[in-house]
């Protein structure tokens, strides 16, 4: 005869009665207008309805009768005798878990962009929303808006509302309900095999895809693109690719630099440096015509040829000591010929110094020089800029 007593029985019993907050598995047993029950372990029933279906989730919009599922209990029984339960507190775990998995391997999905703002792109991703950073766009669908303008950026990015884009989960925090994609980086890895049949130092053809203020990009092989830094596009300095290249142009250029996906490109490497030659033209001493190409704070740019760019600084430009440098440099006209006089070469620094002639100008050597050298540096190297 059993020894155990009705109270032990009952103590038995509510000890696996779940309680509010407890994850529970159940076999669906019906499916009937909005509501669906779960048999709990042959022991109780419990029913999910309303918000609680969380039918966002694919995992939770399809369920059928037999299928095993997971849900949270919200409350204890009802008027009925059934639990009340959750799929949503359940399945926004389980999402995030299944987020937190992707970020780890890596796994590519495709998610629905639902809007779209000045930084970047809002994307549904099963049951949660992620954000899709500017930065984080593959090549082909970044915006390459002349001056940042954020407007025309938002317009941009409109055109992808409704479209479903390849993306991997680049960072997670589901206590902060974030979660940050990236559709660069399924990008790169997918043009890290076909990177691999290149080499630095090849060379390349193919067209140019956009220009921008830092440099100019380039189309070519199998989807590939590269950028041209502006300091890499011919040996005299410009102040915009377009004065040399246009959109659409069949080019030539060399890979000078692979890193990761990106690719760095030179048109001018594949032609002589005219700076190697300069002292073959010209000389210390010698007076030659010069076109003003630029006029700049500290002195003018001037053009002696089509190649070979020098700087005649302000103190190369009169004898008298000058009180208003805004004032003086407006006597000269970009585009006006005067006659200059070479005072110095460094071929290997591209650099060459005027004076104007007939003007006794600095003594070299002096800290006056020193700057000008400093300027010309700057002015002669533009800053380079992120792909």
């Amino acid at each position: 005869m059993s020894t155990t007593s009705f109270g032990d029985l009952l103590k038995e019993y509510f000890g696996k009665v779940p309680q509010v907050g407890d994850l529970v598995k159940g076999t669906v047993i019906s499916i009937d207008r909005g509501e669906i029950r779960l048999d709990i372990g042959g022991m109780m029933v419990g029913v999910v309805r309303g918000d609680e279906l969380f039918t966002e989730s694919k995992q939770f919009s399809n369920v059928k009768v037999s299928d095993e599922v997971e849900a949270t209990v919200v409350d204890g029984e009802n008027e009925y005798g059934e639990l009340e339960l959750s799929f949503r507190i359940a399945g926004h775990k389980l999402v995030w878990d299944r987020m937190a998995d992707l970020k780890k391997v890596g796994t590519p999905i495709m998610a629905k962009v639902i809007q779209a703002n000045k930084g970047g792109l809002m994307l549904q991703v099963d049951a949660i929303m992620g954000f899709l950073p500017v930065s984080q766009l593959n090549p082909d669908h970044y915006p390459r808006v002349p001056g940042g303008d954020k407007n025309r950026i938002l317009d941009h990015l409109r055109q992808f509302i409704g479209q479903d884009l390849k993306v991997q989960v680049y960072d997670i925090s589901p206590e902060e309900d974030k979660l940050i994609l990236s559709e660069k980086s399924v990008w790169e890895d997918e043009q890290k095999s076909i990177l691999d049949s290149y080499k630095i130092g090849d060379v390349v053809e193919g067209e140019v895809s956009a220009l921008t203020p830092f440099g100019a990009f380039m189309k070519f092989g199998d989807g590939l693109e590269g950028l041209i830094h502006i300091s890499e596009i011919v040996w005299q300095r410009i102040d915009h690719p377009k004065d040399i290249l246009s959109t659409g142009d069949h080019v030539k250029a060399q890979i000078i630099d692979l890193n990761k996906s990106k690719i760095y490109l030179s048109l001018k490497r594949l032609v002589d440096d005219p700076w190697k030659s300069v002292k073959d033209r010209y000389q210390v001493g010698q007076v030659v015509p010069g076109v003003v190409h630029k006029i700049e704070p500290f002195g003018l740019m001037v053009k002696l040829d089509d190649q070979i760019h020098g700087l005649a600084h302000i103190s190369d430009l009169n004898d008298k000591a000058v009180n208003d440098p805004k004032k003086f440099l407006e006597t000269f006209t970009i585009g006006e010929t005067r006659n200059f006089e070479v005072i110095s070469m460094e071929p290997a620094e591209h650099r060459l110094g005027l004076k104007l002639e007939g003007v006794a100008g600095a003594k070299r050597g002096t800290k006056k020089n020193k700057d000008e050298k400093e300027e010309t540096q700057t002015e002669e190297t533009p800053p380079e800029e992120k792909q």
